[in-house]
């Protein structure tokens, strides 16, 4: 329905779930993508990245084998689009840059940043909130997205177009119990996204947030089954939305038809926001 032939693509956090489907979607449309993560299984040193990330999700997805970086860019170019898989760690800003320079030497543009890369494993109440996993959080989920963002923001007002998207959470809306820091971090990509909308407008680059229920990723199969239960009997649709579901509303929000619409927090969660009894 939507054609991004010509466009070239960058994801953060491609290896798998919402990543990869965001990836695959954008390829099926057109788009040429970068899969980028700091987890690529070809990396010798993948299980000390993964250690080194603080992240535990990280470490079960490798011990798993559930790392597909590569796996996604392969099946990008058997769909007839360029593609590569590139270790990016985005708290770091002098790699975030190299990177970005990389695929815009290698592509000859950047116009779409989706901004997944994040962390979820951090759940405790308050008082028992660690801060060295709070600064963590911080530096991924929100800071990340600041420094990608500004990494491609002078090529995209170079050529006056781009599309940036932040992937939030329903907990950035409404808050979380025993999620602090995730669902600061999700506020404040909203926030982010509403500014960069203001920045952007006038050179055709446009900012949105997509936000998200509960969607069934390998993280969410990981939850423990009464709190699944739990949340999809909150949710209108009764039933957890798949990674296609926000892939295609992320497709649809990159796409040329939707370059009137900027700074919109999306909801994509099946009317888990109505509180359906």
């Amino acid at each position: 329905m939507f054609d991004l032939s010509g466009k070239v693509a960058l994801v953060t956090g491609g290896s798998r779930g919402l990543g990869r489907a965001d990836c695959l979607a954008l390829a099926r449309a057109g788009a040429d993508v970068v899969v980028t993560d700091i987890l690529i299984e070809s990396d010798p040193g993948l299980q000390q990245a993964a250690e080194a990330s603080g992240s535990v999700l990280a470490q079960v997805m490798t011990s798993q084998n559930a790392v597909y970086s590569e796996r996604t860019s392969n099946e990008i170019r058997a769909l007839g689009r360029r593609s590569m898989a590139l270790k990016m760690d985005v708290t770091k800003r002098e790699q975030v840059k190299a990177v970005v320079d990389q695929v815009i030497k290698d592509f000859g543009s950047l116009d779409i940043l989706v901004n997944n890369a994040g962390t979820l494993d951090h759940v405790a109440t308050l008082e028992n909130q660690q801060d060295a996993l709070w600064d963590r959080d911080l530096k991924v989920n929100l800071t990340g997205a600041y420094n990608c963002s500004k990494a491609v923001w002078p090529h995209m007002r170079q050529r006056q177009w781009g599309r940036i998207i932040m992937m939030a959470s329903i907990a950035g809306t409404m808050g979380g119990f025993g999620q602090a820091s995730y669902s600061t971090t999700k506020a404040g990509l909203i926030g982010l996204a509403k500014t960069l909308a203001l920045e952007g407008a006038r050179y055709g680059i446009t900012a949105n947030a997509i936000v998200p229920g509960i969607v069934e990723t390998e993280a969410f199969k990981l939850s423990r089954p009464d709190w699944i239960e739990r949340w999809i009997k909150r949710t209108a649709m009764r039933r957890p939305g798949e990674p296609a579901d926000i892939a295609a509303a992320i497709t649809f929000l990159c796409s040329p038809e939707a370059g009137y619409i900027t700074g919109v927090a999306l909801p994509v969660m099946g009317g888990l926001d109505l509180f359906t009894a």
